[in-house]
């Protein structure tokens, strides 16, 4: 018979509750019966709080999800195990991936702490472009117990994003190290050192969560240094009005490109030219048929040729023909693509295709080189803008941390990336595309740390 009440406070909750009773946080479940414990319940007190399960039973530690509903993921922690007496775990990076593994292991009673170069959460994000808006909608890029206030748009700007980081982090009571910069990571006998710039640290597991969009890339144009105009990266374009009267030339056809295309024409700049290589697959944010990511997550689940026609026929309907203002289709269908290369779709506003579709956003031929004498085109012509904004993408930075461990690929991202833990103690989390999948990836990364943890014991 399995312990009726909580050993702590001596509620009775119910056999299977549908939802979290006040002050509880945990179900056990062992046999297919499960009960709710206190926060104070954890993984080492399993055993003597509960005599009578059977020896060797290893009982299932389950959060709740969103609103109460028990996932249906558990981790099996065998019983006995002081896990909350652990060496904490440190996590690389106080963005969205940081903060979920933190807050991940904080539930599975696991310590951890975060080193974060930045005074404060989301540094990357606070210095993004004043007009940007999520490409995830809310429901999908929140985190465990952690709801956007309510009024919050299906899409949270920019400064609603970076509230909602700082007020989980009060809520989890996550310990953060703001000013703290990692500068290298290597092996040692019993894990991992780390040099940073407070001094030396040593930690059994890491996990590396400083994001994918870490580094500025600008292509090295021949002769861009000679350029008499402005050039700059879209990760310093910040608001329209320093343009305005401006002739400006947009590098890259990507969501960041032809978000900051339609900022610029609403900002007053007198000719918008956006330089597109490879025709994108274009989707509204929001459409008729809802947000964007929660149609592309139902759509992934069918056929591929289906999704292709479906995302089509919607594109046809919400968008219509571009090719007339020069900017074409691919190929190939936008999941086709997906499945393959696992390459995005741009993602804009209805405002982007008025202005393409009115002349406001001109589509012009890709740069081929940036020098005294102007742009030169791939088609042969010349453009003398007064500023060059490159939308051109972003690395991720980690060679100087991680690339002498031989745990990258040619691209600098960690080696399998679909696979958090790409050497024992070692994760990475975060470095894909995309923040609706940093949940699950963040239950993965955080379950490997507590078998590691289990089986060096």
């Amino acid at each position: 018979m399995i312990h009726p009440v909580c050993p702590f406070c001596g509620l009775t909750p119910p056999t299977r509750p549908a939802r979290r009773p006040a002050g509880h946080n945990w179900i056990v479940n062992v046999y297919n019966r499960s009960i709710a414990v206190c926060n104070d319940f954890l993984l080492d007190d399993v055993s003597s709080a509960y005599p009578q399960w059977p020896g060797g039973v290893a009982p299932e530690l389950m959060c709740e999800g969103v609103g109460g509903a028990v996932t249906t993921e558990a981790v099996r922690i065998p019983t006995g195990l002081h896990l909350k007496n652990a060496e904490p775990v440190l996590i690389i990076g106080a963005g969205l991936a940081g903060l979920a593994a933190a807050a991940r292991l904080g539930q599975l009673g696991v310590p951890s702490e975060i080193l974060e170069c930045g005074e404060a959460v989301g540094t990357s994000w606070r210095q993004r472009y004043n007009r940007l808006r999520m490409n995830t909608c809310r429901w999908n890029i929140m985190l465990w117990f952690g709801r956007f206030p309510k009024g919050t748009p299906t899409f949270p700007t920019r400064d609603q994003f970076v509230r909602y980081m700082e007020s989980y982090v009060s809520r989890h009571d996550l310990r953060v190290r703001f000013g703290v910069t990692v500068d290298r990571i290597d092996r040692v006998a019993d894990g991992w050192r780390l040099a940073t710039s407070d001094g030396e640290r040593t930690a059994r597991q890491v996990i590396v969560a400083t994001g994918h969009e870490r580094i500025a890339k600008i292509p090295d144009w021949p002769g861009h240094n000679s350029f008499p105009g402005r050039l700059l990266h879209s990760a310093e374009y910040h608001d329209p009005r320093e343009f305005r009267g401006k002739d400006v030339l947009v590098v890259g056809s990507g969501c960041s490109g032809m978000d900051i295309a339609g900022d610029l024409v609403q900002g007053g700049a007198s000719r918008v030219r956006l330089a597109v290589r490879t025709p994108p697959h274009i989707v509204l944010r929001n459409s008729a048929w809802g947000p964007n990511d929660l149609l592309a997550a139902a759509l992934q689940r069918m056929p591929t040729r289906v999704a292709d026609s479906i995302d089509k026929f919607i594109r046809r309907k919400s968008i219509g023909d571009l090719a007339p203002f020069g900017l074409t289709l691919p190929d190939e269908g936008t999941f086709t693509v997906f499945h393959r290369d696992e390459a995005q779709p741009t993602i804009i506003d209805p405002d982007v295709v008025e202005g393409i579709k009115d002349g406001r956003i001109e589509i012009v031929a890709a740069v081929s080189s940036v020098d005294a004498n102007g742009v030169q085109l791939s088609d042969g012509t010349t453009l003398w803008p007064d500023a060059i904004i490159a939308a051109t993408g972003f690395r991720t930075g980690l060679e100087p941390l991680v690339g002498h461990l031989g745990v990258l690929d040619d691209q600098g991202m960690p080696s399998g990336s679909h696979e958090s833990t790409v050497a024992p103690g070692l994760c990475f989390l975060g470095y894909e595309k995309g923040a609706g999948v940093i949940g699950p990836r963040a239950r993965r990364a955080t379950r490997d740390v507590c078998r590691e943890l289990v089986g060096g014991r």
